[in-house]
């Protein structure tokens, strides 16, 4: 959330983005609100303590004057302001509770070079990376690939744990394992620490690092004991210094997160989102930086190169865009997007989001570095570098042949006992 500082003293900047956004100014509107009965609930209090002290030492003069009732209405008096002094106490702490709910509403400052656009056909385009191929033959789509060859049973996983589950078999199996050690080792080359995280976080902790709406839309509960299970590795990477003050010798922090995520997809979803595509439970390896502010904008830089030499090792054709303001979501101040091209789906499809998330969730987190003038936010950032069941799509998709049969990516063929293609479960 942004730092309560900016309500007070730059409204102006926070209600500048909000137009930039197209969205309303109600919750800014509240947070100032709030935030002002606070102050004066906490002021009210402080004076009534001051009352309270001068009334106590009141008690000492009338005790050595011998006058008990005097002492005794004093004494009430000092009881009564307490009770004043709780109830403002009380009263303060919820105007601060439902002041920072509101302020968890409000979505990041978006840095000045987001273009600006009603929805994703206004992202503007960074750059192309390697060859659109074009088959000689009518490109099949991952799904008919699946179902020809038998790498993977929806239906049987429907059974057990219902839609958008599967068991991934055969060659595209170890594959997917190919995938993971690849990119990992890729990362650590670069000095990443690989760190495989908790699969559940707690709700204080979830609240730091994402939209609150994604409650709803994206997280899986688990009941009776309030965890929810990760959506990306990004979630508990970020999370893990919640409440400390960090070390500058400590910074950057960098890591590489492997991990099985679980989401909802709440909502319809096209023909091409079929299959493996969009699923409730996936692996990703995923790209987290912490740094001093001064450095963010170039780590953003960095994690984008991270992911585009990542891919271009892969030998594979995308497209990198800029997210333009009506695609952005409430945590990230810039987002980059890899889109993978799918033949049998013709169109381009994200497979990498690279975010700056500045101080956004930082001070949701209470994390902190320390300067010599105090301690201050650190910036957070992250980025995908691979989730797994996306890169086999487009692999599937982009290296078919007209036998039908699926070209192995060559870094990942030692890791598949130097085959070449992929061998069909039927």
């Amino acid at each position: 959330m942004l730092d309560i500082s900016m309500f007070r003293n730059n409204v102006d900047d926070i209600r500048a983005d909000h137009d930039k956004r197209k969205i309303p100014h109600n919750n800014i509107d509240e947070v100032i609100r709030l935030d002002n009965e606070w102050r004066k609930t906490r002021f009210d209090a402080d004076i009534l303590r001051k009352s309270r002290n001068e009334a106590a030492k009141d008690i000492g003069k009338a005790k050595k004057s011998g006058n008990e009732v005097v002492v005794q209405e004093i004494m009430e008096r000092v009881s009564s302001i307490g009770s004043e002094i709780d109830d403002l106490v009380l009263l303060a702490d919820e105007y601060l509770n439902e002041r920072d709910i509101f302020r968890m509403k409000v979505p990041n400052i978006l840095d000045h070079s987001v273009p600006v656009g009603e929805d994703d056909q206004k992202n503007t385009l960074h750059s192309f990376h390697g060859e659109k191929i074009e088959f000689d033959f009518n490109a099949k789509n991952h799904n008919e690939m699946l179902e020809e060859n038998g790498w993977v049973d929806l239906v049987r996983a429907a059974k057990i744990s219902g839609s958008r589950f599967y068991f991934l078999k055969g060659d595209l199996a170890r594959l997917e394992m190919a995938l993971q050690v690849y990119c990992s080792n890729f990362l650590i080359r670069r000095g990443y620490t690989l760190i495989q995280p908790p699969l559940m976080m707690n709700k204080e902790a979830y609240e730091g690092v994402t939209d609150l709406s994604d409650f709803e839309t994206v997280m899986y509960g688990i009941e009776p004991d309030k965890y929810y299970l990760i959506a990306t590795s990004e979630h508990p990477l970020t999370a893990m210094r919640m409440d400390e003050i960090i070390e500058p010798s400590e910074l950057p922090i960098k890591l590489v997160g492997i991990s099985q995520c679980f989401r909802r997809e709440v909502g319809a979803h096209g023909l091409s989102d079929r299959g493996i595509w969009r699923v409730h439970q996936f692996t990703k390896i995923e790209q987290v930086i912490i740094c001093d502010p001064k450095e963010s904008w170039k780590h953003h830089e960095e994690l984008l190169d991270n992911a585009i030499d990542l891919w271009d090792s892969l030998g594979l054709h995308y497209r990198v865009v800029n997210i333009c303001t009506g695609d952005m979501g409430t945590v990230a101040s810039k987002k980059y997007d890899l889109e993978a091209w799918l033949p049998g789906a013709n169109e381009y499809k994200e497979v990498v989001s690279c975010s700056n998330c500045t101080d956004y969730q930082a001070n949701r987190l209470r994390m902190r570095y320390r300067t010599s003038t105090g301690n201050s936010a650190v910036h957070t950032l992250n980025s995908t570098a691979v989730a797994t069941s996306r890169a086999l799509v487009a692999i599937m998709e982009q290296c078919q042949n007209k036998k039908g049969q699926i070209i192995i990516p060559e870094v990942l063929r030692p890791l598949m006992d130097n085959q070449e293609c992929l061998e069909s479960l039927n």
